[in-house]
């Protein structure tokens, strides 16, 4: 399953309050997400955190973003107690063109770390990812071990490749794009579209998404 957390700005503007609100109310929702998804016994779930693209957003609003980032990373004993492992695609650190600083870095990998020997479901949060990225940087690292480019070779060399496809994509906020997310995960991918922005995304949504599943 994967989710574009989308709507969180529009959520809060129709309340009368900052922007921030919204990306904060947000990030409580990914977090009841995550408990249910993980009651429900969902293997894998990928959400949208931050794409190459919102780098440009305006900087107050990026910095709280990024301090979000940090404090979901830093649910470590939540995640522990619902059996979760932490797992993140995004540009590499260590790459030309990487944008994540250095203080969401250690959470990021603290929170691999201190989540590895859990069995249960991954989350895996894309940060600093773009999918057009993922599929060049794929097809030049195929050529560069002159690999054939092959669908197997691109697939080899994903940021994450022990990720399954995806069954399941589900987007809020009345928006029908895909938004350079996972291109090519989710090929076979079912969609859930939701009017509901994402801070009020529930259990009620949730299982109707994941009804989809059982057609």
């Amino acid at each position: 399953m994967a989710c574009i957390m989308d709507g969180n700005g529009r959520w809060a503007r129709r309340r009368g309050l900052p922007r921030t609100a919204g990306h904060t109310a947000g990030e409580e929702t990914l977090a009841e997400v995550v408990r249910l998804a993980a009651k429900r016994k969902v293997d894998y779930l990928t959400v949208f955190g931050f794409s190459t693209e919102n780098w440009v957003r305006p900087k107050a609003e990026v910095r709280h973003i990024l301090s979000l980032h940090r404090r979901l990373f830093g649910r470590v004993d939540e995640l522990n107690a619902n059996n979760v492992r932490v797992n993140w695609i995004g540009r590499p650190f260590d790459e030309p063109g990487s944008k994540t600083p250095a203080f969401v870095q250690r959470a990021i990998r603290q929170a691999i770390e201190d989540t590895r020997q859990n069995t249960g479901m991954v989350l895996t949060v894309a940060f600093d990812y773009g999918s057009r990225a993922e599929l060049l940087r794929a097809a030049q690292h195929a050529r560069t071990e002159q690999d054939p480019v092959t669908a197997e070779s691109i697939r080899k060399h994903l940021y994450s490749p022990e990720l399954p496809p995806v069954d399941l994509l589900i987007r809020t906020s009345g928006e029908s794009r895909i938004s350079n997310f996972l291109l090519w995960q989710i090929a076979g991918a079912r969609l859930y579209l939701t009017e509901r922005s994402w801070p009020d995304f529930d259990v009620i949504e949730l299982d109707a998404a994941m009804a989809l599943l059982e057609r």
